[in-house]
């Protein structure tokens, strides 16, 4: 746990950047979600550790009988890249819920953008496995964190698959479905952020 002056830099519903004075004359500048009293940097090790991150990532897994298992995938555009982008299934955590326990928290998140960004409401059938339960893209710029879940889905119809759920700027272009061989490529070579990299690496790791 770092302690020094923090000052507010810019101060938005989604994004804040903060001054982090850590020593005399020195300044480090940070970009985050959240709110001066919620800051990583203000944390004890303890707190640290058991924290909520800001949002869940899915590597979500389809299987149907009598084909091959594959990774289910969304066009999503992204405005900082100014490009629809291949993606998992993810979204941020309700700050409110950053008080209870992080596995509820996350299954919940998890179950919640699910059905929002594909339209699949997960069944008894369905299985739900903690990846990482708290994981840093940047922290060099940033202390946004995801948690990273696994969701196996059996016996749906791609029928149900709809993107009409989506809210407020989120704007997407369809699905892929993916086997193992374009995953591997698409590992190797697609432009993608490190948590779509993760999913496609778990897709792969059960061969």
């Amino acid at each position: 746990m770092l302690d020094y002056p923090v000052e507010t830099l810019l101060n938005t519903k989604f994004v804040r950047v903060f001054d982090l004075q850590y020593a005399p004359g020195r300044h480090y500048y940070e970009a985050t979600r959240r709110e001066r009293k919620d800051l990583v940097a203000a944390m004890d090790t303890d707190a640290f550790r058991a924290m909520v991150p800001d949002a869940v990532s899915l590597c979500v897994v389809w299987h149907a009988e009598g084909r091959e298992d594959r990774i289910l995938l969304n066009r999503e555009f992204r405005y900082p890249l100014g490009q629809f982008v291949i993606s998992v299934p993810a979204g941020l955590i309700d700050p409110e819920d950053r008080g209870r326990n992080r596995e509820d928290v996350v299954r919940q998140a998890a179950v919640r953008e699910l059905y929002e960004e594909t339209g699949i409401q997960m069944t008894g059938r369905d299985t739900f496995k903690m990846l990482h339960p708290c994981l840093f893209s940047s922290p060099g710029l940033t202390d946004e964190s995801n948690a990273m879940v696994r969701v196996d889905l059996f016996g749906h119809d791609e029928k149900e698959l709809t993107q009409s759920h989506a809210e407020g700027s989120e704007k997407f272009e369809g699905f892929l479905m993916v086997s193992r061989e374009e995953a591997r490529r698409m590992l190797a070579s697609e432009p993608v952020s490190v948590y779509t990299w993760i999913g496609l690496a778990a897709f792969l790791m059960e061969e």
